[in-house]
């Protein structure tokens, strides 16, 4: 199974209604050094600046950014190339972050290689020391910068070390 880390960038709570601006995504490997990063141009009028802010943007730098459908099919074509099987989604934040890739999937490709499916890093981890009040962040070594492929990397580090820590059960590639 391969585990694909996204971390997503967007200027209000739910997609349609306001836009994706920017994800990365990471293959969870040993290397970690299968990447991908998308900016894409608005979809809609409305927008937030606080996820614009966070993220070191301004509303007129993402007008210039790619169409989503060029990006969205890029990302397809990528997945695809770096999965042998179904990939599995999984983030730090799935049901934010699936919410807006599998909306953005469906409206601009025409599918979503994830299906129906994504993993929380933070659930998970909760679990494997059986205890909802810890969180998992202090196992990134990349700071989290609002850069989605920094983000998504600190977080597939973060799964590694629960692999090699903690022993969690997990096969990759």
């Amino acid at each position: 199974m391969t585990y694909i880390m996204v971390d997503t960038e967007t200027d209000g709570p739910i997609p349609g209604d306001y836009s994706m601006f920017a994800f990365g995504a990471v293959v969870v490997d040993d290397k970690l050094d299968k990447t991908f990063h998308g900016l894409l141009r608005p979809i809609s009028e409305n927008y937030g600046k606080v996820g614009l802010e966070l993220a070191g943007f301004t509303r007129e730098q993402t007008l210039e950014f790619d169409e989503p459908g060029k990006v969205m099919q890029k990302f397809l074509d990528w997945i695809k190339e770096h999965s042998d099987v179904r990939p599995l989604f999984i983030s730090d934040n799935n049901g934010f972050d699936f919410m807006f890739i599998a909306w953005y999937l469906h409206h601009f490709v025409g599918e979503n290689p994830f299906g129906h499916t994504s993993v929380n890093l933070g659930s998970l981890y909760k679990g494997l020391v059986k205890d909802t009040f810890q969180n998992f962040k202090h196992l990134r070594d990349t700071e989290h910068t609002h850069n989605p492929v920094d983000d998504a990397m600190g977080n597939a580090e973060a799964l590694l070390k629960m692999r090699k820590d903690f022993g969690l059960k997990i096969k990759l590639g």
